[in-house]
């Protein structure tokens, strides 16, 4: 049995980890709040953009924008994972990187060459041990998620996809459903697909010059846009996640430190019992 100064000295180290994951909790529960109004705000904002590239593409030929392109054969496809740069948050990233790795492989088992590309240094880390010679690279977040991650994104992969390097781009991460829930979603950002509401008949406004100039400017954006609110929600996942796993490890250390204070009383009055057993021997012995 331990003596009585390694289990008060367990005990302190546990209470210091304890005060630890608190603040943690804390500050990832006022980051939550923060990153969910911004992807709440960015979710209509992304559905709109879709949708006016889904009115304005009416009525013109597929080849408006070379986003449009749908290839007749499918042999290049690109992946862009989005995790977060840190840990700490339970299998908020495992799930994500397990989901697309899933999804290239099935990919890879129709006869397609997979290049991936990360947002997120826990995704770039996981790759490079298992698809090093795929990665295509990898774009950090440091701090907050700004705009222009999202456009250095987009530029790079839409650059990529209109030279012909690559016929698909999925996009991959974890959406954020609630507090508790984070769910890995895969979805196809090229080429891009103007699904949304569309408008019988003449459109509610008129377009100039021509609905190719607009969609010149617009589709661009709205892959921006997409990335951006992946991003997002990826960002206000991590925190949510991180809130969780550090939630149930302060429930663990305060488990802990009852369990260990037990034993403590119980180790110390056994060495109390022994001392007054010692003392009636010796008194009965004189």
């Amino acid at each position: 049995m331990p003596n009585l100064k390694d289990i008060q000295r367990r005990i302190g180290s546990i209470k210091k980890t304890q005060q630890i994951t608190r603040a943690m909790r804390m500050v990832s529960g006022a980051k939550l709040r923060r990153a969910q109004t911004a992807s709440e705000n960015a979710r209509p904002y992304a559905d709109r953009m879709r949708s006016t590239v889904s009115q304005v593409s009416q009525g013109v030929s597929e080849d408006a924008h070379p986003l449009f392109e749908q290839r007749e054969s499918v042999k290049k496809v690109e992946f862009v994972v989005v995790v977060s740069d840190r840990g700490l948050c339970g299998g908020f990233n495992a799930n994500a990187l397990k989901f697309a790795a899933s999804q290239t492989a099935a990919r890879e088992a129709e006869g397609c060459e997979i290049s991936i590309t990360t947002a997120g240094k826990r995704g770039q880390d996981f790759f490079r041990r298992r698809r090093a010679n795929q990665l295509e690279g990898n774009y950090p977040q440091h701090g907050w998620v700004t705009y222009g991650q999202a456009t250095e994104i987009a530029r790079a992969v839409s650059g990529r996809f209109i030279s012909g390097e690559v016929d698909e781009v999925v996009l991959v991460y974890n959406e954020f459903v609630s507090a508790m829930t984070q769910r890995p979603k895969a979805v196809q950002l090229l080429p891009f697909t103007a699904e949304g509401e569309t408008s019988e008949g003449a459109l509610p406004y008129e377009i100039e010059p021509d609905p190719e100039s607009l969609l010149a400017v617009l589709v661009p954006k709205a892959v921006e846009v997409e990335i951006y609110r992946a991003l997002l929600e990826n960002q206000t996942g991590e925190h949510a996640a991180r809130m969780a796993a550090m939630e149930a490890a302060t429930r663990n250390t305060e488990e802990l430190v009852d369990t260990l204070t037990l034993q403590f009383n119980r180790a110390r009055q056994a060495a109390i019992t022994k001392e007054l057993v010692e003392i009636v021997s010796g008194a009965e012995a004189l």
